[in-house]
C-alpha cells in the first residue's frame, strides 16, 4: 500500500513517521531563491520581446520593431508569461493557486524550457539565415540571456514527488534521476474545488476557443522557422499544462459535460473557415477532417477490436471510386449522376460489401497473418484499379488516368464550387467542403460513440484484451470481428465519397500502403497509434499532426519520412499509449502505484479513474 505524500507540488514534504531526504533540483539552489530567479528572469524575457531582435527585415515575421512583438517574439512572450504565472503560483501569490493543482515545480521547468528553446531557436535561425551573430540587435542578446537564466532557475527547483514514490527514505537521487523524476506524472495534490455547472460550461467554451486560436495561429504561421518555433513551443508547453494539472481538470469537466464538450468542439471547428481569407489552408483543414474520419473508422478495427489492418486505405478507395462512378463525371463508365445522399450511401455500401467479402474468409486468422492478408488486399485493390482500363481488363476505372472531373456538389441549390456569404464572411470552395465534412464527421463520431458504449463495443474490447477468455465467456468472436471490419469499412467509404468530390478525381496512386503524404494505410495506422487507440479524440489529434506538419514543413520534403520514422520511434519509447491514451493502455504501459487517468473511451459514462 502506498502512502500518499503531502504537499507534492513543493518538492515533497515530510510524511509523519518518516524523515525523507530533500529532493533538490538539478542545480543546487535554494527552492525559494530558484523560484524567484525564474520569475524575475521570465519577466525580463517578456520585456525583451518589446525590443528589436535583429536589424534586418528579411527574417520571417520582421523582428525589427520596438514595442510591437511579432512572429516568434509572440511565442517567446507567451512562454515567458506562462513561466511567470506558474512561478508566482509556486511562490504562493493569492489568486494563482488554481494554476498548479498537481505540481508547482515540473510545470515551471517545462514552461521555462519551452521559452528557452523557442528563444534560442529564433536567435540561431537569425544568425544562420542572415549570415552570423552580427545580425542580432541588443534586444536579441538580452532575450537569449534572460531565457537562459529562466531555465537555470527552473533547474534549481526540486522535483515534484509522484504518488507512486511515496516517502523517500533512501539516498538522494543523482542529477539525471532528479531531472527525469520531474517528468513523471503526478496526481492532484488535493481535490479540486467544484465549480458551478454554468462556470464549467464557460470553461469548456473558453478552452475550445483557445484551442481554435492556437490551431489557427499555427496553420497561418509562415513555413520555415516560424512554424518550427511554434511546434517547439507546443511540444513543451502542453506537458507544462499537463504537469500543472490543468489538462486533467479540463478533462474531468468535459467528462461531466460530454454533450456540451462535443458541441463546443464542433462549433469551434466550424468557425475555422471564418478565420481564413483564402482556400490555402481551408483545404488542409478539409483534408484533415477526411483523414481523421477515416482514421476513426480504422480505430474501430484496431483500437476497439484489436485487428491489425494494413490495407485499410483500400476501403477509402472503394468508396471514392464508387462515388466517382455515380456522381456525374463525364469520364465515368456508368454515366450516372446520383444526388449526393445517394452517392454517399453508394460509397458506404460498396465499402461495407467489400469489407464483408474480404473479412469473411480472412478474419479467422490472427495477428501477423491477418496483417499480411490485409496488406495484400490493399495492394490488390490498387493494382485492380490500374488494370480495369479497357486493355488488360474491363473499361471501368480508366486505369492510371482514374476518373477525373468529378463535378462539384450541389445540395438544395447550394453549389459547393462557388463562394458564399455566411454571417458576413466569405466562404470559398474548400470552405464549403470543410463545413460539409464537419457534418459527415459528426455522423461518424456519433456512430463511433454509440458503438463503443454498446454491448457490442464492450465485446470488441474483451476480444482485443484476451480473445480466448472472451470466447470462453460466450462471445462469438468471428461474428463480432466481422462486424467491426464491416463497420470500419463503411465509415471509410463514407469519407471516401466526400474525398473524391474535394480532389475531383480518383486515381490508384491515391490509395497506396505508404507514401510521403497521406492518406495511405501506414499514415492512417500511425494516426490511430499516435493519437491513442480506442479513444474518440486520438485519431483527430494524430490526423491533424500527420497532415499539417508535412504540409507546413515542405522544405524538409526529402527528409519527411526519416523524421516521421524517428518521431514514431521516440513516441513508442516515451509515450507508447499515444498522446490521448485510453485508460487501459495507460495502465498497461506504465506501472505506477496510483494513476488517475480519465476514461476517454466510454463516451456516455461519467468520469472514471483507475487506482492501480
Amino acid at each position: 500500500m502506498t502512502t500518499p505524500p503531502t504537499n507534492a507540488g513543493n518538492g515533497g514534504a515530510q510524511t509523519p513517521g518518516t524523515t525523507p531526504h530533500p529532493r533538490p533540483g538539478v542545480l543546487p539552489l535554494p527552492e525559494r531563491g530558484a523560484r524567484a530567479t525564474t520569475a524575475a528572469a521570465a519577466l525580463a524575457t517578456a520585456a525583451s520581446t518589446a525590443l528589436a531582435w535583429t536589424w534586418s527585415s528579411e527574417f520571417p515575421g520582421d523582428l525589427t520593431y520596438y514595442g510591437s512583438p511579432a512572429g516568434l517574439q509572440l511565442i517567446t512572450l507567451a512562454g515567458s508569461v506562462l513561466t511567470l504565472l506558474l512561478a508566482l503560483s509556486g511562490l504562493g501569490v493569492r489568486g494563482l493557486g488554481w494554476l498548479t493543482p498537481a505540481g508547482r515545480n515540473a510545470p515551471v521547468l517545462f514552461a521555462a524550457l519551452a521559452t528557452f528553446a523557442v528563444t534560442w531557436f529564433t536567435l540561431g535561425a537569425i544568425a544562420v539565415g542572415l549570415g552570423g551573430l552580427v545580425n542580432l540587435d541588443p534586444g536579441g542578446f538580452l532575450a537569449g540571456a534572460a531565457a537562459l537564466v529562466t531555465l537555470l532557475g527552473a533547474l534549481g527547483l526540486p522535483a515534484d514527488r509522484t504518488a507512486a514514490e511515496g516517502p523517500e527514505t533512501g539516498p538522494p537521487p543523482g542529477a539525471w534521476h532528479r531531472f527525469t523524476g520531474a517528468l513523471a506524472p503526478v496526481p492532484l495534490r488535493k481535490p479540486a474545488r467544484p465549480l458551478p455547472s454554468w462556470a464549467e460550461i464557460l470553461v469548456i467554451a473558453a478552452a475550445f476557443g483557445a484551442g481554435l486560436y492556437a490551431f489557427t495561429y499555427g496553420i497561418d504561421a509562415e513555413d520555415g522557422p516560424p512554424f518550427v518555433g511554434y511546434l517547439i513551443f507546443i511540444a513543451l508547453a502542453v506537458p507544462a499544462l499537463h504537469r500543472a494539472g490543468l489538462i486533467g481538470r479540463l478533462t474531468g469537466i468535459t467528462a461531466r459535460h460530454r454533450g456540451v464538450a462535443l458541441a463546443a468542439a464542433f462549433a469551434a471547428a466550424a468557425c475555422f473557415p471564418l478565420t481564413q481569407d483564402t482556400d490555402q489552408y481551408t483545404i488542409i483543414g478539409a483534408n484533415i477532417l477526411i483523414f481523421a474520419t477515416v482514421a476513426l473508422g480504422l480505430n474501430v478495427v484496431v483500437g476497439l477490436a484489436g485487428l491489425l489492418d494494413l490495407g485499410y486505405v483500400a476501403f477509402l478507395g472503394v468508396g471514392a471510386y464508387a462515388a466517382a462512378l455515380v456522381s456525374g463525371s463525364p469520364e465515368s463508365a456508368l454515366g450516372l449522376h446520383f444526388p449526393f445522399w445517394a452517392a454517399l450511401l453508394t460509397g458506404a455500401a460498396a465499402s461495407l460489401v467489400f469489407g464483408v467479402l474480404i473479412g469473411a474468409p480472412t478474419l479467422r486468422l490472427r495477428g501477423d497473418y491477418l496483417a499480411i492478408v490485409t496488406l495484400g488486399f490493399g495492394e490488390i485493390f490498387r493494382i485492380a484499379m490500374l488494370n480495369l482500363n479497357g486493355t488488360t481488363g474491363p473499361d471501368v476505372t480508366n486505369g492510371a488516368m482514374g476518373i477525373p472531373n468529378v463535378p462539384n456538389l450541389e445540395i438544395f441549390g447550394f453549389n459547393f464550387g462557388q463562394p458564399h456569404e455566411i454571417l458576413g464572411f466569405t466562404i470559398a470552395t474548400y470552405g464549403n467542403y470543410y463545413l460539409l465534412m464537419i457534418l459527415v464527421t459528426a455522423v461518424v463520431v456519433l456512430v463511433f460513440r454509440r458503438a463503443a458504449a454498446s454491448r457490442i463495443g464492450r465485446a470488441w474490447i474483451a476480444i482485443r484484451e484476451d480473445e480466448t477468455a472472451a470466447i470462453a465467456m460466450g462471445i462469438n468472436s468471428f461474428r463480432l470481428r466481422l462486424l467491426a471490419f464491416a463497420l470500419g469499412a463503411a465509415l471509410a467509404g463514407f469519407a471516401g465519397t466526400v474525398h473524391v468530390h474535394v480532389v475531383t478525381t480518383a486515381t490508384p496512386e491515391q490509395f497506396q500502403f505508404a507514401g510521403p503524404t497521406p492518406p495511405n494505410s501506414a499514415f492512417l495506422l500511425a494516426a490511430v497509434i499516435l493519437g491513442g487507440m480506442g479513444t474518440l479524440a486520438g485519431p483527430f489529434v494524430g490526423a491533424a499532426l500527420l497532415f499539417l506538419i508535412p504540409a507546413k514543413l515542405d522544405f524538409l520534403q526529402d527528409y519527411q519520412l526519416l523524421l516521421f520514422g524517428l518521431a514514431l520511434v521516440l513516441l513508442m519509447r516515451f509515450r507508447p499509449e499515444g498522446l490521448i491514451p485510453d485508460r487501459r493502455k495507460q495502465l498497461e504501459f506504465h506501472e505506477t502505484g496510483q494513476l488517475d487517468v480519465p476514461d476517454t473511451r466510454l463516451p456516455d459514462g461519467g468520469q472514471a479513474s483507475v487506482k492501480a
